[in-house]
């Protein structure tokens, strides 16, 4: 989907300006978004890819004029609502009117730190083996799809080189829309700068993405 967040060498949105020494939160509230997402992501109901689509769904004046955590939160409502957890009416009065759909489980306070450190691993198994080596050129496929993809605009349609084979994993084109896990192979592809920024690239300037099988192609 080519939306608000894929911002990959638009021009207009200013530099690139790091915070020294940045904070992890910068207001206590973003604490809150934080555990909440984590808290409502445990139900079990969506997953993290279908979490993302829904940030890369808020239209993008929304999108552009959120900070970080404002975006989380604003997906978060809409996947609540959209798996009957809680309505508009719901989260704009703060309180419950009917009773919402009962979550698969529910991720109480002394499972916090086991669940963290365990994470989410999206790793899967495939039959087949890989169908490219390292070392290999590849081409990227070259299309806008209105689904969730990670493929980034940017990298569509460009010549690039195997760097390494990364495992087999989920394939969130299909899994953010519930069509299944559907896992595939995962490559490190490296692009030369000039390919993706043009002949003002700086010189030496090297571009990596990890790709899915599918959005590749031989050269």
């Amino acid at each position: 989907m080519n939306g608000p967040h894929d911002l990959g060498g638009q021009m207009g949105f200013g530099p690139v300006a790091p915070e020294m020494d940045e904070p992890y939160f910068h207001a206590e509230w973003e604490k809150r978004a934080l555990g909440i997402t984590l808290s409502c992501g445990a139900f079990g109901a969506w997953s993290i890819d279908e979490s993302r689509h829904t940030r890369e769904c808020i239209p993008p004046a929304a999108y552009l004029s959120a900070s970080y955590y404002e975006i989380w939160i604003r997906a978060l409502e809409a996947l609540l609502e959209r798996h009957g957890f809680a309505s508009p009416t719901e989260i704009d009065e703060g309180r419950a009117r009917v009773e919402p759909v009962k979550p698969k489980r529910i991720l109480t306070a002394d499972k916090v730190d086991a669940v963290l450190a365990k994470g989410g691993p999206c790793d899967r198994p495939v039959e087949t083996p890989p169908f490219f080596v390292v070392g290999q050129k590849v081409r990227t496929i070259n299309e806008h799809p209105l689904h969730h993809t990670r493929l980034p605009r940017y990298a569509r349609d460009k010549i690039g080189v195997v760097e390494a084979v990364q495992g087999s994993f989920v394939f969130p084109d299909y899994n953010a829309h519930g069509r299944g896990e559907n896992p595939q192979w995962v490559y490190t592809v490296v692009f030369e700068g000039r390919d993706i920024w043009g002949r003002g690239s700086a010189p030496g300037l090297q571009v990596s993405i990890d790709a899915w099988e599918s959005y590749l192609e031989p050269v």
